[in-house]
């Protein structure tokens, strides 16, 4: 005997019907076996929230804004320094292809690997003073953060907050939970100054300085008469 699939469809509507009403009936079960929430317990004491915007803080605070200048004026100093090797070298370059009329092909291919080095010696100075910044501005900036925390904390005490949020990390609130402007006047006057204590370039060193050089290039030892 054979089935027609269509024959099966008011049979899908009725199972679907009964699951959705037992779906219903289990539901109804669960809420009321589920117990409500349990008060807190006595002598627990109650959720106190602080919102601290430390991104503000590190903007606006006289420690940050000093470390940004102490930045920016070595960033300066960095960038003169750079710009006058860049156009020693382009000089170079210039005065090496007016020669390249005047110079044997062994000459010529030479200097151009002299030159190359050179170029590769100020894309090494350059990253290595990069770097160099990027480390001293994160350690200034960990020691204001490390004041920073030290006084939100006592404020916290004060309080009798448990639980401190950052701004970034909130969409909405009471604007009553915000400490940003205590923390900064605070701030300011534990560390209003700070100087940065910058941390020296690594040294330029080629790549190929510490190679030794090929046996052929070495010189033989002179023979005993």
């Amino acid at each position: 005997m054979s089935i027609k699939r269509a024959g099966l469809a008011p049979l899908m509507m009725v199972l679907l019907f009964f699951l959705a009403a037992l779906g219903g009936v289990i539901g109804d079960l669960h809420a009321q076996q589920t117990p409500p929430a349990s008060a807190p317990a006595p002598g627990q004491p109650p959720l106190t929230i602080m919102v601290v915007d430390v991104q503000a803080l590190l903007q606006n605070s006289k420690s940050a804004k000093m470390v940004r200048q102490q930045i920016e004026q070595k960033r300066a100093e960095y960038a003169k320094e750079i710009s006058h090797q860049e156009e020693t070298l382009r000089q170079e370059r210039d005065a090496l292809q007016r020669q390249q009329s005047s110079l044997s092909a062994d000459a010529l291919n030479q200097k151009g690997r002299e030159f190359q080095q050179k170029v590769n010696d100020l894309d090494r100075n350059v990253q290595s003073k990069r770097q160099s910044l990027e480390r001293s501005n994160a350690e200034a900036l960990e020691k204001i953060q490390e004041v920073m925390l030290k006084i939100i904390t006592d404020i916290a005490k004060d309080r009798k907050s448990n639980l401190v949020f950052q701004r970034s990390e909130l969409v909405l609130f009471d604007q009553n939970f915000d400490v940003t402007d205590e923390v900064l006047q605070k701030l300011d006057e534990q560390l209003p100054t700070l100087t940065v204590n910058f941390v020296a370039p690594a040294p330029s060193t080629p790549a190929n300085a510490a190679q030794p050089a090929p046996a052929s290039a070495q010189a033989a030892p002179k023979k005993k008469k």
